[in-house]
């Protein structure tokens, strides 16, 4: 589980929709659905129903999407306070 396939998660979530999701974070749709895929073997679960236009979260989806967004807001919490101690301050997206 990798915090990009998690951001990605995320943003599918929010936009109920791969392609959007995709250009919000400016991938190609095919690394969006990757990443999808990817998360889903390491868990072992399906995340979405993916039934012609439309899209839902499964049980799992919807287990997994409060950690992840918990997990995003962690790791977004800690790149900021290291990178107030650097001297060159990268701009950082925020949690989905």
């Amino acid at each position: 589980m990798q915090l990009r396939e998690l951001r990605a998660f995320c943003e599918v979530v929010a936009e109920m929709s791969f392609t959007r999701a995709a250009r919000n974070l400016h991938y190609a749709q095919s690394s969006v659905t990757a990443q999808i895929r990817s998360l889903e073997d390491d868990l072992g679960a399906p995340l979405f129903d993916r039934g012609g236009r439309q899209i839902v979260l499964t049980k799992a989806g919807l287990s997994l999407l409060p950690y992840a967004r918990q997990m995003l807001r962690v790791a977004d919490a800690a790149y900021a306070e290291v990178a107030a101690t650097a001297p060159h301050r990268p701009v950082r997206r925020t949690a989905a």
